[in-house]
């Protein structure tokens, strides 16, 4: 068993591994021409069966341990994680990559505010410094400082990323409510439920496969098996090698990553003041999770 209070080298690398792979997911999504709600679905199906097999290759059986009530908060969290995919997948069609993903990585500011709403978190002058460092950050990222008001359609999609950041918040903070669940059953409940909640939908206005072709194929396989199996089982699989503090704090390699990548891959435009903005966002997340800690 790994010491808890030290961080295990093959653990790291795991980690780091799967912030990359989903730092990238936003350029992948660029490629593929179905509509966000056929692939958020189809990510929860193809992550659960990959997750399945990864549990019976390595000799693990799914024990379904889960009681009742558990099975049925982690399907009110899929549910929320269904949607949360959805918007994020929309909210990439409207605004670049970097700022969708910047948008959703408010989470903690969220998870903060909503913590004193709910549970009564007193909210320090330290945590309200984060938020005001993280909302700054937002305004140059977006473009309002300095560039004015985005336009419609940019707009659109910076409100379905901090949707989708909102929805992201309940998650973590619904997963935080009950414990004691094994984490790759608990993900797996949570997948099935994210696809089966938009179903309906999907199953209404139609898969729109008309525009798929071979690279789009490919591309969707990847975000499914690579971006939510493999990204997930090697996330889960390194939790008890590392420091909570080190995962949480590592976790802000996904929109460095996101960032990054759309500047390099997809030519997006990367200002001085988006390089400011991205710097206060991060930097105030990340120091929220200290002062969290």
């Amino acid at each position: 068993m790994s010491d808890p209070q030290k961080n295990n080298s093959r653990s790291m690398a795991m980690l780091i591994t799967s912030m990359v792979i989903w730092g990238s997911i936003g350029i992948f999504r660029r490629y593929i021409p179905l509509p966000s709600a056929v692939l958020a679905a189809s990510r929860g199906v193809i992550g659960s069966l990959f997750l399945a097999l990864f549990l019976k290759l390595r000799g693990r059986k799914i024990r379904g341990g889960l009681t009742g009530r558990q099975i049925a908060w982690y399907t009110v969290c899929g549910a929320l994680m269904g949607f949360n995919w959805l918007l994020l997948f929309e909210a990439y069609n409207y605004t670049s990559v970097a700022i969708a993903t910047l948008c959703y990585y408010m989470m903690p500011v969220f998870v903060m505010l909503a913590s004193a709403a709910v549970f009564k978190d007193r909210l320090t002058a330290g945590k309200l410094a984060c938020v005001g460092v993280c909302l700054l950050g937002m305004l140059l990222v977006t473009g309002v400082i300095g560039g004015g008001l985005p336009s419609a359609g940019a707009g659109k999609g910076i409100l379905m990323g901090l949707a989708a950041a909102v929805l992201y918040a309940c998650v973590v903070m619904m997963n935080k409510k009950v414990s004691g669940a094994d984490p790759y059953e608990k993900t797996i409940v949570q997948l099935l439920a994210s696809s089966a909640i938009l179903a309906p939908y999907v199953l209404r206005t139609g898969l729109g496969a008309s525009e798929m072709n071979g690279f789009g194929l490919l591309m969707f396989l990847i975000v499914g098996i690579v971006h939510t199996g493999i990204a997930y089982a090697l996330y889960f699989g390194c939790i008890e090698g590392l420091r909570a503090q080190t995962v949480a704090l590592f976790s802000y390699m996904d929109p460095i990553v996101a960032v990054l990548l759309s500047a390099l891959l997809l030519s997006e435009p990367l200002t001085l003041p988006m390089i400011a903005g991205v710097i206060l966002v991060i930097g105030g997340a990340i120091a929220s999770e200290l002062i969290h800690s």
